[in-house]
């Protein structure tokens, strides 16, 4: 759980928090100032019970973390048995998991992908597209502007808790990036195409890096930036509304106490998607009318790790979708994070001209990841470079003792009572779920052998951690099943005339590393498992999965077939 308002005794020892309080009460939350209010009048008045309850949580949490774990055997099964049992709370009808408040919860979404690719589970692959396109058409996407909010207060999608973070619309942009791959649905590809537009034109700092989040309430009332009336429709579009009425519908649903919210029938989705060209007009006056609203305040703090989520996922869209210009906001994006640092180690935020030290291992890991998808991007041996640097700096400063594992936060952090692994996951996939990923991708791509064994011993340690929890540790199942499975794509390709790099870029696979080589290089050749350098005479493209390696294809029909998913 990951809590925004945490409360500590004055020796820094936490006793109560909570993630979201709005400012007024509403909605069943309390409001800021009566938990404000709550909390000093439990600590003047129960002052001893307060101290008891966080001598009690510190002990318990303390005890929790020095439990002792054996490894595991990282086995195929594991990912089956946690997709299966995400696939059995799936709502069949709207998507996601069943019940409400509704999250888009990227890691079970991913949990069901890689589970799809390596098993062929087509109900696993068809569980994400439909929560996909159940989300896409609700209020919790900005049908005007692009964007996912945080998540449903209900179980259809309808009604958004209006707060928009940068880590959910990140994973957004990879996991529609997939199931355009899969499926060609143009739906997947215009929400990436709105959703990064959202994020050039809202969410870039000074220098260009991305804040971390837009909040839901401005003058004082939540949604009220996005919200419509008939009227304000109407009055934005005159004679065009009827037209934006046959493709979204303003609902008012019993309990919500603002504006009308845009959403979509499916069959207003469909036509939507056929008739595009029509609505951009209509998108680009409601936006402007937008424009002239109070703006809901804005996070500017850029943070590093949720940073990297976007940049790796900039990157991926942007080689899969032939957008040059998002690579190179990915690019730019990713020298202002590293800038950022000093004595070669990340800061974990920055805002304006304030740094924040030091980083924490999801930092390091997150831009470790970017830079191997920009690697993919771009070529550029600079960020193979990065990378490395990055896992050097996790080592020296987040290494457990027997190194086995990373902690959270840095062995010289002053300010955390208590230094824990970083297992569970949030909204987004825990830090040592990162870790094990990045390492993973890093040596496949530099057959650094001692990064591969470290991230295996890693993967297995963590995995006997998780055995107990796998819902709570799905990013550590997933990150363990590419160890198990990495897949590797060298292909030596005509720069001025491609045939076998856009059929690499158009498939992309979270388990897949790609290394593009031109025609007739001499040096820097990437090798392959045993040791052995590709011939680049003449085009061709060798898929290895660990240490075996397919026979190599020349022609792009083949490397389509090797490649694609449907």
């Amino acid at each position: 759980m990951l809590f925004r308002s945490m409360f500590l005794t004055p020796d820094g020892k936490p006793f109560w928090g909570g993630t979201y309080f709005p400012r007024e009460a509403r909605y069943g939350r309390p409001g800021f100032v009566q938990v404000l209010e709550a909390v000093d009048k439990a600590w003047r008045e129960k002052k001893e019970s307060v101290n008891q309850s966080a001598d009690g949580l510190t002990t318990h949490v303390e005890a929790r973390l020095a439990g002792s774990h054996a490894k595991a055997v990282l086995d195929s099964d594991t990912l089956a048995k946690l997709a299966n049992g995400i696939d059995g709370m799936i709502d069949r009808e709207l998507g996601g998991l069943r019940g409400a408040p509704k999250f888009p919860n990227a890691p079970f979404m991913q949990s069901l992908w890689l589970s799809w690719l390596r098993d062929s589970t087509a109900a696993h692959r068809d569980a994400v597209l439909l929560s996909l396109e159940k989300m896409l058409a609700g209020g919790i996407y900005d049908h005007v502007g692009g964007g996912l909010s945080r998540y449903s207060t209900d179980a259809e999608w309808l009604v958004p808790h209006f707060e928009k973070m940068l880590y959910d619309n990140a994973q957004l942009v990879r996991l529609c990036n997939w199931a355009y791959a899969s499926t060609g649905k143009e739906l997947f590809r215009l929400r990436i195409e709105e959703t990064i537009a959202w994020l050039l034109r809202e969410m870039r700092v000074e220098g260009g890096a991305f804040a971390a989040s837009l909040d839901a309430d401005s003058e004082g009332e939540e949604g009220l930036f996005y919200t419509w009336s008939k009227d304000e429709v109407e009055l934005a579009l005159d004679d065009e509304s009827a037209l934006f009425f046959h493709y979204f519908t303003l609902a008012d649903p019993h309990g919500w106490e603002g504006k009308p919210i845009i959403r979509q029938t499916e069959a207003q989705q469909t036509q939507s998607v056929i008739d595009r060209q029509q609505l951009v007009p209509l998108k680009e006056k409601l936006l402007a009318a937008r424009a002239q609203r109070i703006r809901p305040g804005r996070d500017g703090k850029a943070l590093t790790d949720w940073n990297g989520l976007m940049i790796a996922a900039l990157a991926e869209a942007g080689r899969s979708l032939g957008r040059s210009d998002w690579i190179v906001a990915a690019a730019a994006a990713f020298a202002a994070i590293a800038a950022a640092g000093r004595d070669n180690r990340l800061s974990h935020s920055m805002l304006g001209a304030k740094r924040l030290f030091p980083a924490l291992s999801s930092d390091y890991a997150a831009m470790t990841n970017a830079a191997v998808s920009l690697f993919e991007a771009t070529g550029n041996p600079d960020y193979i470079d990065r990378a490395g640097n990055f896992i050097e700096q996790l080592d020296l400063w987040h290494r457990d003792s027997d190194k086995t594992g990373y902690y959270l936060t840095a062995s010289n952090s002053t300010d955390v009572p208590i230094r824990i692994r970083g297992d569970v996951d949030e909204a987004i996939p825990s830090a040592t779920g990162q870790i094990i990923e990045a390492m993973v991708r890093l040596s496949s791509l530099t057959r650094d052998l001692e990064l591969w064994e470290k991230a295996w011993t890693i993967a297995e340690h963590a995995a006997g951690r998780a055995e107990h929890q796998p819902y709570g540790q799905a990013g550590i199942v997933n990150a363990c099943a590419l160890a198990l499975e990495p897949l590797k794509l060298v292909i030596v390709d005509k720069p001025e005339n491609p045939r076998l790099v856009p059929v690499a870029n158009r498939n992309p696979d979270p388990r897949r590393v790609d290394i593009v080589v031109p025609v007739g290089s001499a040096t820097n050749l990437p090798a392959l498992p045993g040791g052995v350098l590709p011939p680049t005479a003449e085009p061709g493209a060798w898929l290895c999965t660990g240490q075996v390696c397919l026979p190599v294809v020349t022609e792009a029909e083949e490397l389509e077939g090797l490649l694609r998913r449907r």
